[in-house]
């Protein structure tokens, strides 16, 4: 292909994709391997100083409960930090640009991976600020990734895809961290090396991401990077010079702008906020993610429990978990095209009002689908069977896929587009209070359960089942939709103008 009338070529776009996808699946969210990397800190002694001598005699070894708690307060706040995080690292992003937020981004990333270098065992505190740090600066890099797709027109949905489930999948690095571990690698020289993996950041970042963002549809010759720092500064000339007429790709943008003239009534942010519909959507998404984060956060407790304290076992299925969270990013696509069902095999695709109507019944069944797969994960969590736990691995990994996919689908679904950024950072700041509900969750097994979490688990089997309302909901939206389209007559195709006021009444 040619350079694009002077833009960036094929070949530049291909290695922004390509560079992309190894730093989503590298890097951005490797928080989530946290299992693996617990498994070396108690090997090398961290916060060892909180187990005492068991009560009873009966017990053999040392009594760690404490230990795991404090762990798993790590995990906790660390977690928090991804999701709460997300709503001011948006604006950040939104406001000053592609290149100083991963700035930001690379300077937190650096800076929580010299912190693990550096600690130790006496340390043991500097792992609370470093995961936070690795956790935000990870999902800002992210953020900044999620615009790569509007460089691919027709393959742009496909793109941001999966590089959500890169992603999931970058938890595996932390079983990696595990692995060289064990053939005699120090955890020291590993994070040095993932921070000396900030000059490829920088390197990126200058030369094949844009300064501001990337737009969409693409301009006509548009290009980025910093031999060309004046070209993705220049939006608005290019979009002047596109020829008239002629549309770019018909794909929903990523970043879309404001429609013209005034939102029709209920349309306003503040009313998207307060309806049942993001309400319950933000409850759908809490309590699943509570689910999933309790489960990463206690797997090693847990095991250590089902194993009776058998080491091996203990190492063997966290390296099964971590290499199940391999596949985020080939789940991923998944929920997609129950998504898009509607749209293929017939030959008049429903467009304008009834388009979107048809979109919105399709995210009902992809809510309940999300929701079968998550009880069916918290099922095979509850079991005290040792075995059973290969099945909760991959029920786990799949539930998640289809959890923040189907999050960030619902929401340009369901409301106006030009909210869609505001919505989804506040929806993952809500779901992140919802989550340090894992912590007390932690205490009650390790203290009055004595490091069973069966009761724990069945409660949490109940707390998932509110999620079936979300879709219930969603569904009754649907009917009072397709009641008001049929009294006013709303033709099948709409015309554009009439889309964007009918498309997400309220």
């Amino acid at each position: 292909m040619g350079d694009m009338a002077g833009g960036a070529g094929l070949a530049k776009r291909l290695c922004t994709f390509v560079s992309g996808l190894l730093e989503c699946g590298a890097f951005c969210g490797i928080i989530f391997g946290w299992a693996s990397l617990v498994f070396v800190l108690k090997e090398l002694g961290y916060f060892q100083w909180l187990c005492e001598p068991p009560i009873s005699n009966v017990t053999q070894g040392l009594d760690c409960s404490a230990q795991d708690e404090q762990f798993s307060l790590v995990f906790t706040i660390g977690s928090f930090m991804n999701n709460f995080m997300t709503f001011p690292m948006g604006v950040i992003f939104d406001r000053f640009g592609t290149l100083a937020a991963r700035l930001i981004a690379i300077s937190l990333y650096a800076g929580g991976t010299l912190l693990v270098a550096f600690s130790t065992p006496e340390l043991a505190v500097l792992l609370f600020p470093a995961m936070s740090m690795l956790s935000v600066g990870g999902i800002l890099l992210i953020l900044t990734n999620m615009q790569v797709g509007n460089l691919f027109g027709k393959y742009r949905s496909i793109i941001i895809t999966l590089y959500n489930g890169a992603f999931d999948s970058s938890s595996a690095i932390f079983l990696i961290v595990k692995l060289l571990y064990a053939q005699g690698l120090s955890l020291r020289a590993m994070f040095l090396f993932l921070a000396a993996c900030s000059a490829w950041h920088l390197l990126r970042t200058l030369f094949l991401m844009p300064r501001t963002r990337i737009p969409y549809p693409l301009p006509l010759a548009y290009n980025y990077g910093l031999r060309w720092p004046g070209r993705s500064r220049s939006y608005r000339t290019y979009e002047e010079k596109r020829p008239p007429g002629e549309d770019g790709p018909e794909e929903t943008p990523l970043e879309p702008p404001v429609p013209r003239g005034e939102a029709p009534p209920g349309m306003s942010f503040r009313a998207c906020v307060c309806s049942w519909l993001f309400a319950w959507h933000v409850a759908w998404l809490s309590v699943m993610q509570l689910r999933h984060y309790l489960f990463i956060g206690t797997l090693n407790p847990l095991l250590e429990h089902l194993s009776h304290g058998d080491p091996n076992a203990v190492s063997t299925y966290t390296n099964a978990f971590a290499f199940t969270q391999l596949c985020g990013v080939l789940c991923a696509p998944w929920n997609g095209l129950i998504l898009d069902w509607h749209k293929r095999g017939k030959c008049h695709r429903p467009e304008g009002a009834w388009g979107a109507l048809a979109d919105l019944r399709a995210a009902v069944v992809s809510l309940v689908v999300t929701v079968v797969q998550c009880l069916l994960f918290s099922v095979c969590a509850a079991v005290p069977v040792l075995p059973v736990q290969f099945a909760t691995f991959v029920l786990q990994v799949i539930s998640r896929s289809f959890l923040y996919g189907g999050n960030a689908a619902f929401l340009a679904i369901a409301f106006p587009l030009q909210h869609f950024g505001k919505l989804y950072g506040l929806a993952m700041a809500l779901s992140a209070l919802v989550a340090l509900l894992q912590y007390p969750c932690v205490t009650l097994v390790q203290g009055p359960l004595h490091g069973d979490p069966f009761y724990v688990n069945l409660g949490l089997i109940a707390v998932v089942l509110v999620a079936f309302i979300s879709p219930m909901v969603v569904a009754r939206e649907c009917r009072r939709r397709a009641k008001e389209l049929e009294a006013a007559g709303t033709p099948l195709a709409a015309p554009p103008a009439a889309e964007t006021s009918t498309e997400m009444p309220h």
